[in-house]
This record gives C-alpha cells, structure tokens and sequence, in this order.
C-alpha cells in the first residue's frame, strides 16, 4: 500500500480503513478511479462511506485540469528520455511506462475529473447516462494461455524462460496432477505475491468416500485385495497433509487446528496470501502447495504438501509488462478428479485464447498423452471455447541423442532435426478428424524451444530457439496500445457528447439528422437479422439429422462404455461405481475420461460441428452473428459532413457504435459456449435418475445390474431426451439472435434520443479537456496506422 493513501485515509480521520484498502491494494492510481460500487463494497459502514466520498470528490474537484496539464504534458515530454534515466534492470522488459500507457493514466485521471462535475441535479437520464459510459469506459479483458504437458516435459522450464525468471519450480519435486497455477504481472507493487485458493472442507471431507466404499465392497464383484483409483489417489492426499498421522484420522479429527497451523485460511475459507521480495525466495514457498516430494520426504518427517487443498494458485510477478493483459496457466492434463477444480479446469480451458501444448521433442509424435490431452479438450477450447492458436511446443531441443554428435557440427544437427520434428507435427495434426471439426490449420503451429543455454562454441543464434518468437507473440496478445486506443476512443466520444450539450443552441437540422438516424438504424437491423435467421435454419437442418442418428446408434455407442474390453468384470465394478456417484462422468487417475453423458450425445455434436464453427468462429470477426454486427454502422461520418452544427453529437454516436460492437461480440463469445455444452448438459439431466437408481444397487450382481439399469433408460427415454436436447440449443439460439437485435436497437436508440432529443442544462464545459484527450486519441491512431 502507498504512501498517499495511508496519508489520505489519516487525514481524512479514517485510519480503520487502512487495513481494508491495502488488503483490496489500493494505491494513488486506483483511488482515483473508484466508483460508487466499489466504494459500497469497500467501505460498509454508512457514515464512513459518506464521509470518504466527501472527500474523495473534494480531492478530485482539486486536481483541476489547469493544473495537471501542464504536469502530464512534462510526464510525456520526458518519456524518451525516463527511460535512460532508470536504474538497469534485471529482466530486460521491466521497463517505466510505454507511451500508450502513460496516455491511458492521463486520460483515466481526466475522466475522472469529468465524473465529478456532472451533477445529480437536473438532466437525471443523461447525467446517468454520461455517468454510466464512464464507468463502463475500461472493459479489460485478460488474454489466457493455457501451458499443457505431462511432468517431465518442460512446462516449468519453458514457462521460467518466457518471463526470464526461476519463479516455478522444477527438478527436485515433482507437480502433482490437480494445481492449477496462474503467472501474471503484479502492477501494484515490487512484490513476488502468490495467492492461493483452497478447495472448500465440504469437498476435502467428502476425500473419504472411497474408504467407505472399499470397506463395503461387494466380494462376489471385487477382488478383496484390489484396490482401485480412487482409493490410492485419497491415500496419496491424506498421506501429503497429514503426513504419517493420516491412517489416525477419521471424519471426526479431519479438521483438527493442529493439523492446519500453517494453514489457518483454509478452515476459515479465506485466501492464503504468500509475499516475497524476489522469485527464488517465493519459489521456494509455493512449492509447498502445489508439488510434492519425490524423495518419500527422507529428513522431512514434519513436512506437509498441500496441494490436496488447492484449487488454484495465482503468481504475480513484479512490473512484468508483457503480462499486464495475459495469464499464463500452469493446467493440470485433463481436468480434475475433483468436482471443483474440474469445474474450474474446465471454465479456464473454454477461455483460452492460446493453448500451448509442451512436450519433449524425441517424444512429440509417438508421445500419446499431448495428442489425448489435445483432443479430449478440443470441443472445450473450440467450438465450446474462444481458443484461436494452438501452439505445439517441443522442448529440450538442444539435446541431440547421437553418439558421434561430438564429430559434426552441432548446432546444423540441431536445426535439421528440429525442421523435421516440425513437419511430423504438423503431419500428425492433419490426421484427426476432431481437432480439425474444431480448429483449421492456421491456428496450429509448432515450436522448437530450449530454455538452457548451448555449450560455447556450439550455440544457436538465439531466434533459433524460438523462446523470443514466444515473447514476441505475448507481447502482441499483451497489446496494450490496443487497449488503451479503444479506452481513450470512448473518452473522446464522451467528452465529445458533453461539450455538444453544454454549448447546444437551437439547431435547425438536428430533427432531421434524428430522423435519418433512426431510419439508418432500421435498415441495419434488418441487414443483421436475416444472416442469423439463415443460421438458425441450417442448425435445425444439422440437428434434425443428429437426432435421427443419435436414437438409431445411442445404444450400440454405449456398450463400449459399459463393458469395456480392457478391464474385465470385477476390476470394472469400481470403475462403474464412481462414474453412477458423479452423474456419468469419471476420471480414472490412469487412462481417458469416462463420460457417458458426452458420448450419447455425440451424434448431435458431431452434427453441428463444422456448422457451429463457421457461425461463431472464435476470431470473433466473421459469420452470420460477429460478422454482421462488425459491419453494422449509423454511417456518422457522412452525416459529420453534411451537418457541422451536430458534429460533436455525431462522434459521440461514431465511437457508441463501436462500444456497443465490442459488448456484444463479448456477450456472443460467452454465450455460444452456452449453446454449445446445452446438447450434454440436457442429456446429463435426463441421465439423472438413472444414475442415482444404480448407485443405490448393492450385493450379488450388482455390476450387471447396473448395467441393465442404465441400458434400460437410455432405451425408454431415447425417443424423447435427443429431441429435447435439440429444441434447447434451437432455443438459445433463437434467444441470443433476439437478444443481440434488441440489444442493438435499444441502445442505439437510447444514444440517439440522449444525444440528440435532450436539452443540456447543468452540463459541464469540458472544451479543455476535450482538446487534451482528442490529442491523445489522434497520437494513437497516428500509431496505430
């Protein structure tokens, strides 16, 4: 926490705050840009809270413009120059302020400013109006890079290359199959922070069940000596946390305190915090909660592992700016034994934009488990995800299993065999049929990395080894020139509308502007809703045909499942078991995901796929929804020409186009997710009972009877639950088509009426600050083209 808030919070008589705002790390910047909910959130108490927005307000009203002008406008003359002035870095991009962020902070102190001036008194619509477009100004979206790969394969490696520091750790421990751990940039502060996030007690006591089961265990279906998945898997977490004391606890002592000393959150359902002063220091502190010991804890009797308890681990690395707008995730394979770190595996897998796939090069074709790993969550990433590159990354590239390596040169040795490690790749991408319903080839590429360096002598030029083509390609995710661009736009068309309404006389054409507008507005409507309708048609074609099949195969696709040729009959009973007690769906802790659930309704899935993909491709710019919402446009700039005396209002409605583009595009991206996992989701619920009857069948025989019973009910209901399963997905398509429509009419017109139709009483003059931010925005786009 800063200085100035302290100091501020102190002047203000509201010191008890302190604590509360460092924990939210609140600084100089951020104070600024509250806004009356967060102010709600932070400060709960009725009379502190009106006296902190008293003084927040005065605080702001000082900074006035004349004043910081002149202080911003030395802040960007000084820019080229700051940098030669600061201290050298240990990581060559942490780096003071580019220019495109220096703007973004100027502008957002302005609009800041601007806020406090618009009164709640008269002009009630558009002052909220105004009010609300600047809240909603800064709508940051981080990008999500998903690292995959099986221990050993060089994830942790590749990811300490990437951002140029020894943050996770590797080699001694080795990573446990569920923490998943997220790496961003801590912009706040010049801490190493890690939060951790612990699974709730509910979930850590229902680790039990596998005990309870394996002491009932029906003997006529079950070896008495086998011990199956989930019970080694619980022993494996017990003995982690509770060390050797874990065979001494029951349900009763699960949460003893002395068990959880280091631990105390955890009991409490709070975050754990860790904070350090460089990445060695945490490195070798987060280890504890998401790897374990290889050694079988030899000299380390009292040591505990609590990666059992962790959902997910956030790292924040220092002023790491190529990470502001990205997320690196450390993902466990293929989900998680756990309902809730599956879920939230799952939820992160559908929002990556980039997946990085990491194996070692020697093994990346015949290797099955990335290739399994790829298309077990293709249909995530996918059609159910916003996924657009798919990266295959062989690591340890550097290495050259050749005896008389010694005797040629090295480095051509490598750059061969790296060249047809490639093209195998790419080869043996084109070969599946799922991942190519999902992903085109120009979303796949390969790269060849090492994250150590080359003997002397035999080096590789550092582009050879591809680590900078990955830094490169985060930088262009990262973009924070974009960002800001499409923040000081907005800006620009606020200030824009303001100083329209507050110097507005009598215009002779505004009415017939109005008129033209709303003419405008229908036409383009029209233009966006017959390409969805097209849609909807061709998805009922698509699904009419999944149904017919999935009720002629449904029953032969589930035999494999149910009597499956690599266990026999007594080691599938427990098998079985799990899968009815998770409503269908199991992950054994060595092989594939059984899902019986998504394999019914494959058919239909397969039906739309390819429809599905060209309708909502995840570039968000084409197909019969993004791509006519990105053409939709109230032809303002032609209207500017025509009608000078309206001009300022007109930019205001330019830059509101493109606002409420943006919103929709992302409403649709979150959406058609949705859509897409509603053709399993409504098979899991018709699947419900079935499953919750075999799981109450005990004794002799109880293997075939569950069998039966589920074979039974996929029989009776198969004429109704594929059906059904098609007509929701036709639903929440026709949903967001009418939604996306009125959403589009209703704000447009909104805008128009505010802008045009409403007298600007109580307005503020903000020609100053208009000029300023108009500046900025015309620097920005002088960069942009």
């Amino acid at each position: 926490m800063d200085e100035f808030v302290r100091n501020k919070l102190t002047e203000w008589g509201l010191s008890e705050l302190i604590d509360r705002f460092k924990g939210h790390r609140i600084n100089k910047k951020s104070i600024y840009s509250l806004n009356d909910q967060d102010i709600n959130d932070l400060i709960q108490e009725i009379g502190l809270r009106a006296i902190f927005r008293t003084e927040l307000t005065l605080l702001k009203a000082r900074c006035s413009t004349s004043d910081t002008r002149d202080t911003r406008k030395r802040k960007l003359d000084k820019g080229s120059s700051s940098k030669s002035e600061s201290p050298p870095s240990k990581r060559h991009d942490t780096k003071p302020k580019s220019k495109s962020e220096e703007i973004m902070s100027e502008v957002k102190t302005i609009m800041s400013y601007v806020k406090t001036e618009i009164t709640d008194q008269d002009n009630g619509k558009l002052n909220e109006f105004l009010k609300d477009k600047i809240n909603n100004l800064e709508t940051d979206k981080r990008e999500l890079v998903g690292v995959f790969g099986k221990t050993g394969a060089g994830k942790s490696s590749l990811i300490n290359a990437v951002i140029g520091e020894n943050l996770l750790p590797s080699g001694s421990v080795t990573a446990c199959t569920s923490t998943m751990i997220k790496v961003e940039a801590n912009m706040l502060n010049s801490k190493y922070e890690a939060d951790i996030e612990f699974i709730t007690k509910k979930e850590w006591s229902e680790e039990f069940w596998p005990f309870e089961k394996q002491d009932n265990r029906d003997n006529a279906d079950q070896d008495n000596d086998q011990k199956d998945d989930d019970y080694g898997d619980t022993v494996e977490k017990l003995s982690a946390v509770y060390g050797e004391e874990w065979k001494n606890i029951n349900k009763e002592n699960l949460f003893d305190n002395k068990c959880f000393r280091e631990i105390p959150e955890f009991l409490k359902s709070r975050e754990k915090t860790l904070t350090c002063d460089s990445a060695k220091e945490l490195s070798a502190i987060v280890v504890q909660y998401t790897r374990t010991d290889t050694n079988d804890r030899e000299g380390k009797d009292d040591k505990r592992w609590y990666w059992p308890l962790v959902k997910c681990v956030t790292i924040r690395v220092p002023n790491y700016n190529r990470l502001k707008h990205v997320t690196l995730v450390d993902l466990p394979g293929n989900g998680d034994r756990n309902k809730s770190r599956d879920t939230i595996w799952k939820d992160v897998v559908g929002s990556c934009s980039t997946v990085w796939i990491v194996t070692d090069i020697n093994r990346a074709v015949s290797e099955k488990e990335p290739w399994e790993v790829l298309e077990s969550a293709c249909s995530l990433m996918g059609n159910g995800g916003e996924c657009q590159h798919i990266h295959f990354i062989c690591t340890k590239s550097d290495l050259i299993e050749d005896s008389d390596a010694e005797k040629h040169a090295v480095p051509g040795l490598i750059l061969k065999r790296n060249a047809r490690a490639k093209e195998a790749v790419k080869k043996e991408f084109g070969k599946s049929k799922k991942i190519k319903n999902h992903f085109s080839g120009e979303c796949f590429q390969v790269f060849t990395v090492s994250s150590k360096e080359f003997p002397k002598g035999k080096c590789l030029k550092p582009d050879e080894t591809e680590i900078p083509k990955l830094k490169k390609f985060l930088r262009k995710l990262n973009d924070s020139h974009s960002k800001t661009l499409n923040y000081v736009s907005g800006a620009h068309g606020i200030l824009s509308l303001i100083q329209g309404a507050s110097c507005r006389a009598e215009v002779a054409h505004e009415m017939d502007v109005c008129t033209v507008l709303e003419e405008k507005l229908r036409r383009e409507l029209d233009k966006v809703r017959k390409p969805m309708e097209e849609a909807h048609k061709a998805f009922v074609k698509c699904l009419r045909e999944g149904v017919e099949k999935s009720i002629s195969s449904c029953e032969t696709m589930l035999k494999p499942v149910l009597n499956p040729r690599w266990k026999n009959g007594s080691a599938f009973h427990s098998t079985l078991d799990c899968v009815v007690k998770k409503n269908g769906i199991h992950k054994p802790k060595q092989g594939k995901e059984i899902n019986i659930n998504m394999k019914l309704a494959s058919c239909l899935t397969d039906s739309i796929d390819k429809e599905f993909r060209k309708t909502f491709p995840n570039d968000g710019k084409s197909g019969p929804f993004n791509g006519v919402i990105n053409t939709f446009s109230l032809d303002t700039v032609r209207l500017i020409e025509k009608h000078k005396d309206v001009e300022l209002r007109l930019r205001f409605l330019k830059t509101e186009e493109e606002q409420i583009r943006s919103r929709l595009q992302k409403d649709i991206r979150e959406r058609k997710k949705t859509i897409y996992s509603s053709l399993t989701t409504t098979i899991e619920k018709y699947m419900q009972t079935c499953y919750e009857e075999a799981a109450q069948i005990t004794g002799k025989d109880s293997l075939k009877k569950r069998r039966s019973t589920i074979e039974k009910h996929v029989h009776k209901l198969k004429n109704t639950m594929f059906v059904k399963a098609k007509d929701i997905m036709l639903k929440q398509l026709t949903d967001l088509r009418e939604d996306t429509l009125k959403t589009l009419k209703e704000k447009m017109q909104k805008s128009i009426e505010l802008s045009l139709k409403t007298e600007g009483h109580s307005i503020p003059d903000v020609k100053v600050q208009l000029k300023e931010v108009e500046r900025y925005y015309k620097q920005l786009k002088e960069t942009s083209d």
